[in-house]
């Protein structure tokens, strides 16, 4: 980073005004998901999203006067993170959420930061884990055997695999974090990523919605499944996309981290306010689970505890 500012300070109110914002938009994602796929498939509630969401971004950066640059070599980039950050995880969240609930799908894929201190520490130079992060990726996957459960070991019915499925869309969006870093170095701005990948994969999809999902045929869909179809498009990633690099660019990642926490938070409370939803205590635990791995991995809460903890004399200034 160059310049004077600085990220990974402590957060202003106005920064924790949008992460709180941005946890309502990711976990209201999840919302709009339980709402669409009662009536449409899969690929139709993913198409939607990413194709809204670049017409909206893209015409963002026109207004703003800006336009996606053309190399065939940023292109093969777009098309790569679009892949991994879109097509893969999208996909798998909306066809798990056909299955288990919204709050739940959330829960599992809050498992996005566990795999994605073991990713970069294979993939990358300067991300290793340190003994902190090992603590907090077993504990954040003993939060994920908990919520799965024994039955899994018993009977692989569908709902383990719904929940298997968005545990991979976690993985997928490590990939996607580690393989996103490049862009930096090739000049491209935060803007111009967002609608590169969302662009991208409305190319990759459109065809595949066609074929299997043959949308001509479905019947109209109710004015609550076109609301929660616009609301996942324009809030939950247009708009979201905005708020992420914002918060990206003055607080810095680490503070980003935080979202992670909030995200199963209000997934699980519109669920249940208004799709009627039950979370099991088992599920309750591991969501505990995950949360202590992700603050191990953080390391700011044993830092906060063993500061309050420590003697007057010994805190320093």
């Amino acid at each position: 980073m160059s310049g004077n500012r600085k990220t990974n300070k402590s957060m202003t109110p106005l920064e924790w005004g949008m992460l709180l914002a941005l946890s309502l938009l990711w976990g209201g994602s999840f919302f709009f998901n339980g709402v669409a796929v009662k009536e449409l498939p899969t690929f139709t509630v993913v198409v939607c999203r990413v194709a809204l969401a670049a017409v909206i971004l893209l015409a963002i950066l026109r207004l703003s006067g800006r336009r996606l640059k053309w190399p065939p070599r940023l292109w093969a980039a777009f098309f790569a993170i679009g892949f991994l950050n879109n097509v893969i995880p999208f996909s798998l969240i909306v066809w798990g959420q056909s299955h288990i609930a919204s709050g739940l799908a959330a829960i599992l894929n809050a498992t996005t930061p566990l795999f994605t201190v073991v990713v970069a520490h294979v993939f990358t130079r300067d991300e290793k884990m340190t003994g902190g992060r090992v603590a907090g990726v077993v504990i954040g996957f003993m939060g994920v055997a908990v919520m799965i459960g024994g039955d899994a070991l018993q009977s692989l019915g569908v709902h383990v695999v719904a929940q298997v499925a968005c545990v991979a869309a976690g993985l997928s969006y490590a990939f996607a974090g580690v393989f996103g870093r490049r862009f930096r170095d090739m000049g491209v701005t935060p803007m111009e990523t967002a609608a590169g990948q969302v662009t991208a994969s409305s190319l990759v999809l459109l065809p595949v919605m066609m074929l299997v999902d043959r949308p001509w045929l479905l019947p109209a869909p109710s004015m609550a499944t076109i609301g929660a179809v616009l609301g996942i498009a324009a809030l939950s990633t247009a708009l979201a996309y905005i708020l992420y690099f914002r918060i990206l660019s003055t607080a810095g990642a680490t503070n980003l981290l935080l979202v992670t926490f909030l995200i199963p938070v209000s997934a699980t409370v519109l669920g249940i306010a208004f799709l009627d939803e039950i979370l099991r205590s088992k599920h309750v635990l591991g969501m505990a689970l995950i949360g202590l791995g992700l603050a191990a991995i953080d390391g700011r809460p044993w830092r906060l505890a063993r500061k309050t903890l420590a003697p007057p004399d010994a805190r320093g200034p």
